[in-house]
């Protein structure tokens, strides 16, 4: 389904109409911005929405379907030459013991936090646009009232081949999809309790963590813990290609974005624990949807890194070179829509970066807990 007219217009004032696809980057020395081209990259963001979680109450943290990951040491980022830039260089990290989540968050789960405390999550809020136009041109007109609305993105599969550097012939905005409306106001959540949520942005994550005890995972807790006790793999279960043997994840197999021949048993997002877990018994840490980290993405980041590090927070703000004005926090993990001739963001290496007010139909979160 096309996007509408009013719709061009709020993204003509977003962004440019120009997404790169990740394809998977040869290992080079300088990390620049067309090298960095990604599926996460140039995503409409929800400019303008202010979420407010000082009135939820920490929680406390119940292990009840979580695992223990060991404390251990290893060696953070890509040693193949299958990795983008912003893996490299391979750098020594120590990480302290954590407990993680099983799965991603469900609907089931996150309709108790809401049900709880009555948060209104990001893409259910209106625009504001007093806050819209701090972050656009001085002089950008003001959109009609028609388009400043609650939406947030789903995957449209186009019916025909395109391009796979122009990400925005498969995202439309729409109108009312939120995380209990997935694809739109005539959805809903009925016999998708088990399936992780999603169109939750970072700030989103951040308040349901809040309100269990819990966490978002550190960027290296996440890879650490994504490797199962492998070592150096390329995948939470091996050096497998993901095409041999049985189904492994939650990927796109066939032509993406036009036709998914469905090998692994599923069209779109999955629910969670219907393939084999890796070796700290984690479910989907390849596939099915994107992850929210609590780190800041920065290209750079791992150049910086000369000594071995212990619990790495990430760096202290924000620099994406394709879009250097919008701050962006990194998801891991991949997603249904991982192909390997489009993205193979389901090794456990692999890294992408969201604006942490976006909330998309393929993006949710697990969390962990230190206690």
């Amino acid at each position: 389904m096309p996007i509408n007219s009013h719709y061009k217009l709020i993204l003509s004032i977003l962004i440019t109409l120009f997404f790169n696809a990740c394809n998977n980057e040869k290992k080079a020395p300088v990390v620049d911005a067309d090298s960095l081209a990604s599926c996460e990259s140039n995503l409409p963001s929800r400019f303008g929405v202010k979420v407010d979680s000082t009135f939820i109450k920490k929680g406390r943290v119940d292990h009840a379907d979580m695992v223990y990951i060991p404390a251990g040491e290893f060696l953070m980022g890509a040693s193949d030459e299958e990795g983008r830039p912003d893996e490299y260089p391979q750098h020594k990290v120590k990480v302290s013991g954590f407990w993680m989540d099983q799965t991603e968050v469900t609907n089931a789960s996150f309709s108790k936090f809401v049900k709880a405390t009555g948060y209104v999550t990001t893409a259910e809020r209106k625009p504001d646009w007093e806050e819209l136009k701090k972050q656009l041109p001085t002089g950008t007109p003001k959109p009609p009232d028609s388009v400043l609305v609650a939406s947030s993105l789903v995957f449209s599969p186009p019916k025909e081949i395109v391009s796979l550097n122009d990400a925005s012939q498969w995202w439309e905005w729409k109108q009312g999809a939120d995380w209990k409306h997935p694809e739109g106001p005539k959805s809903n959540l009925k016999g998708r309790e088990n399936f992780p949520v999603v169109h939750v942005s970072w700030d989103d994550a951040q308040a349901y963590c809040k309100w269990a005890g819990k966490r978002l995972p550190t960027e290296a807790e996440w890879e650490y813990a994504s490797r199962g006790g492998l070592k150096d793999a390329k995948y939470p279960w091996g050096n497998e290609a993901i095409e041999k043997g049985e189904a492994k994840a939650n990927t796109w197999q066939g032509n993406f974005p036009l036709n998914n021949s469905k090998q692994d048993g599923f069209q779109l997002l999955a629910p969670v624990k219907q393939f084999k877990p890796n070796g700290y018994g984690l479910y989907d840490m390849s596939g099915n949807v994107w992850e929210w980290c609590s780190d800041w993405f920065r290209a750079d980041h791992y150049e910086k890194q000369t000594d071995v590090t212990i619990n790495p927070q990430g760096p202290k703000d924000s620099y994406d070179p394709m879009e250097p004005g919008i701050p962006k926090k990194v998801v891991r993990g991949g997603s249904f829509m991982c192909n390997a001739s489009y993205c193979k963001g389901y090794r456990v290496t692999a890294r992408m970066k969201t604006s942490k007010d976006t909330g998309l139909a393929h993006t949710g979160f697990r969390c962990v807990s230190s206690q």
